[in-house]
């Protein structure tokens, strides 16, 4: 009997941890957590959020530091190994930074989404906003990228990463007191700010992809 009592709770134990969702998040430096301690970062404030909701996911940081969408794109079937099942895709700061071509960073970000839907992989699209120092048709064309692939591709959409830091019209200067020094990454707080608006849409993820 005792021998049953274990063999039964080995497979339910072995079931628990089946129902584990695990999470990779493919972006740059914001992801990444640059700048900061490494329990201070993106991901593990994400983490340590989710864990606080109950959630049974494992997040993996696949941010690497000054990747563009180009960069996302090449790294990606190495990062859908088989234990992801779902992924969170934040990038484009760097296409902004080098006024890369709208067209070219679509392009990028499209062949990401088409990887994941071979994968059967549920994505998290996270938008950036262009600054209107590229003049208004180049603002247009890039915004337009994150919802247009969104609805394309069936997936979740947070129509910007800075969202939570209440930026106004995305001036990332008007809230200075929750960036780091370069002005570019936002601090601990600014993380957690982030990270509580984001939040939800990452738990509705997991809970979908648990399904």
């Amino acid at each position: 009997m005792r021998k049953a009592i274990l063999v039964i709770a080995m497979c339910c134990g072995s079931a628990a941890a089946a129902e584990e969702v695990v999470i990779a998040a493919l972006g740059d430096s914001l992801t990444q957590g640059y700048g900061l301690p490494q329990e201070q970062g993106f991901v593990p404030q994400m983490q340590a959020w989710l864990d606080g909701q109950g959630a049974d996911v494992r997040l993996i940081n696949a941010g690497v530091s000054g990747d563009t969408t180009a960069g996302g794109l090449a790294r990606v079937d190495w990062t859908l190994t088989p234990e992801v099942d779902a992924m969170i895709v934040a990038l484009g700061g760097n296409d902004l930074l080098r006024g890369i071509d709208p067209d070219v960073s679509r392009a990028s970000l499209e062949g990401i989404m088409q990887a994941a839907e071979t994968r059967e992989v549920d994505v998290l699209l996270v938008g950036m906003q262009a600054p209107g120092n590229y003049g208004p048709a180049y603002k247009e064309r890039f915004d337009a990228i994150y919802p247009d692939l969104a609805a394309e591709f069936g997936a979740d959409l947070v129509p910007g990463f800075f969202d939570g830091l209440a930026a106004e019209g995305n001036d990332l200067s008007s809230v200075s007191d929750l960036m780091q020094p370069d002005g570019i990454h936002p601090n601990a707080e600014g993380v957690a700010r982030i990270v509580a608006a984001m939040g939800p849409a990452v738990l509705a993820l997991v809970e979908d992809s648990a399904e």
